[in-house]
């Protein structure tokens, strides 16, 4: 296999990563030391070595194992393990390595267990967490790329993120993917026989992914971690077999059991209709995580009860959404109350307020009313359940949703409004890093761009922006620091941010509206 042009410092070189690799594995305990010799003999195989480095090896273990890992990348690419020296290629490559380097799915599900039983929940998925990281699946190092910061609002703090950790596709490759046939295996990239799969130009590959079995409403799930986590430990839970999303009781009681089981974690699930829902429909999953959110930190306004939920409080919660809370200290009274809530929803209309469960399509009636539900585990020890009232009608005005991001924000985000943005944690493109940048560079005196912008229209790269920011030049003028007018940029897309959270919003924060949001409450037996 190997190439007679590599030079012999090249192969001493991946020899050497090799080495840091299996020391690497064997120190985060993905390995024992007993599979040591086996996983370096796996590695040597993979790159058409017949014995070791010879050398004297005495550095200690690294803390992170992308260096050597690029390095045996690159020398895949220059041996033609990979045809290109892409992203995507070279992922593959490298979680193929990563995944000579773990135990097999049956060991790590076996000690999952084992410290669940000895040591606890919490421990358990430390640990798991920890494994994810170090066999790099999830990659830190790119989601240390991603930009943050906090927005004040009248909500309150706003996390906002632009997303830099998920790479992007070279044009030949998104032309390559086109060209071949739909993926038949795996259905999708949730299904369970992605675990150890090695992934192609349209799929990601998985070699490196393990998963744990879990049991919710005596149904087969399985929980893993999200590979570009957008929060601390922010997992996916996901259904055993390639069944779409739907949203009944039993979803409600599976999200209650989750919370039961892993005291330390929320849980939600995206609404199960288009434009309001989340961008994987075909295959039942929720996402959870160990993060406090905006939206769990936004105060409640009116409170209500219900004769039939004895020990449930409900509340409307001030957000920028339509949020109504329960707690409770019974998850199965809790159920039943949260379950009156939607199926009362479902159905549920007032033309006054713009909401309208139905409407006719070529004769069948289609339903537009749904929820995206949250539960979690109370201070007290109880339960607390969000259901975010959703609505995902079009109109002639707003053709890509009435309750969506509208037209004149789709130069920041044209993207369905899901769970994780329902909580107040924003996730904009990465192509806003580059155009941000830019716009502040004409609010710190590059007028040269802005004059580019103006007279060459939709020819321009920044184009999209381009009444926006002529507003904010002739708002805050073009002579702020570089400091002031990246602060001044980033304030601005967090005010937009926080409108089109109030644009998917049902019930608006209006008199009206909130009088409207009061009648739906009351309507359901809640006084």
């Amino acid at each position: 296999m190997q190439n007679d042009n590599i030079t012999a410092a090249a192969s001493e070189k991946a020899l050497y990563a090799i080495e840091q690799l299996v020391l690497f594995a064997q120190h985060k305990e993905l390995i024992q030391p007993a599979d040591v010799d086996y996983s370096r003999n796996e590695l040597l195989d993979q790159f058409g070595f017949s014995e070791p480095y010879a050398g004297e090896f005495t550095e200690g273990p690294l803390e992170s194992p992308q260096a050597p890992l690029d390095q045996l990348i690159d020398y895949g690419f220059e041996t033609g393990l990979i045809p290109e020296n892409t992203d995507t290629y070279r992922d593959l490559l490298d979680a193929k390595i990563m995944g000579l380097l773990m135990a097999r799915p049956s060991e790590v599900n076996a000690e999952f267990a084992a410290i669940q039983a000895e040591q606890g929940i919490q421990a358990a998925t430390d640990r798991f967490y920890k494994l994810s990281i170090d066999s790099n699946y999830i990659r830190m190092d790119r989601v240390a790329k991603n930009v943050y910061w906090l927005q004040d609002s009248p909500y309150g703090d706003i996390e906002m993120t632009i997303n830099l950790s998920k790479p992007e596709k070279s044009p030949k490759e998104i032309a390559m993917a086109r060209l071949l046939p739909p993926p038949v295996y795996p259905k999708c990239q949730l299904c369970r026989e992605n675990v150890g799969y090695a992934g192609r130009v349209n799929h990601p590959p998985r070699q490196n992914l393990r998963v744990i079995p879990l049991a919710m409403n005596n149904e087969k799930w399985f929980f893993q971690y999200s590979p570009y986590v957008y929060y601390n430990e922010h997992c996916i839970v996901f259904h055993h077999d390639h069944v779409p999303m739907k949203l009944t009781k039993d979803t409600l009681k599976r999200l209650l059991s989750f919370v039961e089981s892993f005291p330390h974690y929320f849980i939600g699930s995206n609404a199960d209709l288009p434009i309001v829902g989340g961008s994987i429909l075909t295959h039942d999953h929720f996402q959870g995580g160990r993060h406090t959110f905006p939206i769990q930190k936004a105060p409640k306004e009116d409170s209500f009860t219900h004769a039939a939920y004895p020990g449930v409080s409900l509340s409307i919660v001030k957000w920028p959404m339509s949020v109504l809370r329960m707690h409770g200290a019974d998850p199965a009274v809790l159920l039943e109350a949260g379950n009156s809530i939607y199926e009362a929803w479902k159905t549920y209309s007032d033309p006054s307020a713009d909401v309208l469960a139905f409407s006719e399509e070529t004769g069948e009636s289609v339903p537009h009313n749904t929820v995206t539900p949250i539960v979690r585990r109370a201070e007290d020890g109880g339960y607390e359940m969000d259901l975010v009232l959703r609505n995902n009608r079009t109109s002639e005005e707003y053709p890509e949703g009435i309750f969506h991001p509208h037209r004149e924000m789709h130069h920041i985000k044209k993207e369905n409004i899901g769970l994780i943005e329902v909580m107040g944690l924003a996730i904009l493109p990465g192509r806003l890093k580059e155009e941000l940048d830019a716009v502040a560079g004409v609010l710190a005196g590059d007028t040269a761009l802005l004059e580019a912008v103006q007279s060459q229209g939709a020819d321009h790269p920044l184009a999209l922006h381009a009444s926006w920011i002529a507003e904010l030049a002739g708002r805050f003028g073009t002579s702020l620091s570089r400091e002031e007018a990246v602060k001044t940029v980033q304030n601005e897309v967090g005010t937009k941010f926080t409108h089109i959270l109030e644009h998917a919003g049902v019930y608006k924060r209006t008199p009206e509206g909130q009088a409207a949001f009061r009648r739906f409450v009351n309507s359901s037996g809640f006084n």
